[in-house]
């Protein structure tokens, strides 16, 4: 038997098929081979077109059970894992009316700030645990103000897994955690948030019925089927957002148990038993995959925009040809602190970490006569992992404690340089698994579909690649590091206030 877990990311759509008595990876195929486009018509937006990650989303699935060798119907569940805080609209044939607006676009800024101050900040953070901010909510209100004719037609409006699932098994539904993400969420009456849709003048109509994260949540279509060549009837049994689900796929459910990202976003996510929020919203607050009415847990997601971005622009630009392996071994000749080159990675959108603020990316401290290509490629990654450890600080703040962090062995923890520089920093263990998003979306698919007893069961194929502990010689040189880097980021926020 076998789970097939699908990664709908914005840059590409992975999929990975698991074998579920080993929990072992059978086989992985991703697609496109270049990033998906992203269209910014004006300054702050971002938009993808929901069908290009369906067309990627066949390509990736044919080439993977080319691969595997599998047969179709020994695939008994599908979990599915999804860019977070994206916007697709449609019409009552589900038809799509409008690109969807993806994580970073930061058109709506304004509308969740002002709406924050209309609902209050008492409301707002005590039933939300959230600023309506930038996320999904606010983005429905900016298409109802600005183009009322297509708001006009539409049936439901959905996170970006919702779409993709509604393509699978032509149900539309949704979560807590995926209402949560969207600051739809009220954990007070643990039910659809009708203090922000009353706001926006939003009726819940627009909504998708909430069913449970571990569920039956419909089953492929023949026409899914056909297009896919998987067996119609295939249950789609776990869907979940990127970050929730990469804490899953760490076996990260419990309190005090942290998970962190350093792929097309920087992230860390840590659990909690208990409503805990930022009073400025700098970090955020949502219902965790296994959250329930009975037993809530809570993810505290801290996130960077501008990280693989970051890193993908120094290898354009930069890098001159080379691929990330060799760029880390360059950007490892440079000393710790880059010689005081300082990078603050906040190119790609307004930062929550920031107040919702875009400083837009900034070098500073550039000497002609010191500085080379390592020191560039240092200091970019050295600017992720501090402005990673400066939301870290805002969640020590309001009571999250870390100590050991768990993360996959991929993106930038390949980076000896960025590893061993995010251990010490954060002065935390990093264990390192051989997981990624699509393996979580197939363990959460077998988790829902029952073909696990328990969550031991689930995660037995899970395996530590690798532990970097904090580099106890080198703390001092980070820390000054740190404080200079964190010194010019604070004078920015000051001119952009």
């Amino acid at each position: 038997m076998y789970l097939l877990g699908y990664d709908i990311g914005s840059s590409s759509v992975k999929a990975t098929v698991l074998d579920v008595q080993s929990g072992k990876c059978v086989a992985s195929a991703s697609s496109p081979e270049k990033e998906m486009h992203i269209d910014a018509k004006q300054a702050g937006w971002a938009e993808q077109d929901p069908d290009m990650w369906w067309e990627n989303l066949k390509i990736a699935t044919s080439r993977i059970l080319h691969n595997s060798k599998i047969s179709a119907g020994d695939i008994k569940a599908i979990g599915v894992s999804y860019q977070m805080h994206g916007l697709v609209v449609v019409d009552e044939n589900k038809r799509v009316l409008r690109p969807a607006l993806i994580w970073c676009d930061s058109r709506a800024v304004e509308i969740g700030n002002e709406a924050f101050e209309k609902i209050g900040a008492d409301l707002c953070l005590g039933r939300l645990l959230n600023s309506p901010g930038n996320f999904t909510a606010s983005k429905l209100k900016w298409v109802k103000s600005n183009e009322p004719a297509i708001y006009s037609k539409i049936h439901k409006a959905m996170l970006p897994g919702e779409y993709i699932a509604m393509r699978l098994t032509d149900k539309i539904v949704t979560t807590p955690s995926g209402l949560s993400e969207g600051i739809l969420w009220d954990f007070q009456t643990k039910s659809v948030a009708d203090i922000v849709l009353g706001q926006y003048g939003i009726s819940s109509e627009l909504l998708p019925e909430v069913v449970p994260t571990f569920s039956i949540q419909g089953e492929i279509t023949s026409l899914a089927a056909n297009e896919l060549g998987l067996k119609a009837g295939t249950p789609i049994s776990y869907r979940a957002g990127d970050q929730p689900n990469n804490a899953l796929s760490l076996n990260v459910l419990n309190p005090g148990e942290i998970a962190t990202t350093a792929g097309t976003s920087g992230v860390v996510y840590g659990i909690g038993a208990s409503a805990k929020y930022d009073p400025q919203s700098r970090v955020n607050t949502f219902a965790h995959v296994n959250y329930s009415k009975e037993s809530p847990r809570y993810g505290v997601l801290l996130c960077v925009n501008g990280t693989g971005i970051l890193n993908s622009w120094l290898k354009h630009n930069i890098g001159s040809g080379m691929d990330y392996a060799e760029m880390n071994e360059i950007a490892a000749k440079a000393p710790i602190g880059s010689d005081g080159l300082v990078i603050l990675p906040y190119g790609n959108g307004a930062e929550r970490t920031l107040k919702n603020k875009n400083i837009g990316a900034q070098v500073h401290g550039l000497n002609f006569n010191i500085h080379g290509k390592s020191h560039v490629l240092r200091a970019g990654q050295e600017g992720i992992v501090f402005a990673l450890n400066y939301g870290l600080d805002i969640m020590k703040g309001i009571g999250i404690e870390i100590k050991t962090i768990r993360a996959g062995w991929a993106n930038m923890f390949l980076s000896p340089v960025f590893a061993k520089a995010f251990a010490t920093v954060t002065n935390a263990r990093i264990e390192l698994f051989n997981t990624d998003g699509s393996q979580g979306a197939a363990r959460g698919a077998g988790m829902g579909a029952g073909l696990y007893k328990n969550t031991a069961e689930a995660f037995g194929g899970l395996e530590c690649k690798q532990t970097v502990e904090p580099e106890t010689s080198s703390m001092a040189a980070y820390q000054e590091a740190y404080q200079r880097w964190a010194g010019v980021l604070n004078s920015q926020i000051k001119e952009n206030k």
